[in-house]
């Protein structure tokens, strides 16, 4: 069994793909981010960085105590050693896996997060900023179109979870009116994930659904959301660590 600390982002997504795809049985514990539920020193626990989604294996491969992993590359690095599945072994084909992956968290990820805040939360006169994180998504997307030009899945050959990653994140984009059409390898790529079993049972699932307050293109937050989500409370959960 594996709990599932969730809340509707794509970094969120990615790890119930990867759940359902291997099979293993899990609970989702659900998270509003905007009320500060990620905020408690019970989740500091968890992950001390107080960000989603984490897990907690309680029945880790050896038995012993359970095992909390956070950051969502590593949660699928976890997954994938843990079941067998969707990581090669072979080194070439895991190299490129690898780097796949770090390429979505730490870049492909972070630039469209950066994009997707002023777009949505920054109050206005923010053009710089838009334009900066706007213009290096776009260059990171012509990254992934030309990789998908000469295989079926970004790592090569076979999907994995490198596939995963970023799979969530280009839903969202094109959702927010990035626009398939103008990358034909990736929405071809794009609509064989999404054709995946284990993919459309986690986008049918009422319970991983994001409220409309994620998905938004422009968002108006209260005092209270402002702080849990980029302010004072954000960082005190950080402070008060046990």
């Amino acid at each position: 069994m594996i709990d599932l600390h969730y809340t509707a982002t794509p970094n969120g997504q990615k790890i119930t793909i990867m759940l359902e795809e291997i099979g293993v049985p899990y609970r989702v514990l659900p998270y509003d981010i905007f009320e500060g539920d990620q905020l408690t020193a019970a989740f500091g626990r968890i992950n001390p960085n107080h960000k989603l989604p984490a897990i907690v294996d309680l029945n880790p491969a050896g038995g012993g105590a359970s095992i909390p992993v956070f950051e969502s590359g590593a949660i699928l690095q976890y997954l994938a050693e843990k079941s067998g599945q969707f990581l090669p072994t072979a080194p070439a084909a895991r190299a490129a896996t690898l780097s796949w992956l770090t390429w979505q968290v730490a870049g492909l990820g972070p630039m469209g997060g950066q994009a997707s805040h002023f777009l949505r939360y920054a109050p206005a006169g923010q053009d710089y900023a838009i334009e900066r994180y706007t213009k290096e998504v776009v260059r990171l997307q012509t990254v992934l179109e030309k990789q998908l030009e000469k295989c079926a899945y970004v790592a090569g050959a076979d999907y994995s979870i490198a596939d995963m990653a970023i799979w969530p994140g280009r839903a969202s984009a094109f959702v927010m009116g990035m626009g398939l059409d103008e990358w034909p390898a990736t929405r071809d790529w794009f609509e064989r994930i999404r054709a995946r079993p284990a993919v459309i049972r986690v986008m049918e699932r009422a319970d991983l659904a994001a409220p409309a307050k994620y998905i938004g293109r422009h968002q108006t937050l209260d005092e209270k959301e402002w702080s849990n989500m980029f302010g004072d409370a954000n960082h005190a959960a950080v402070r008060a660590a046990e």
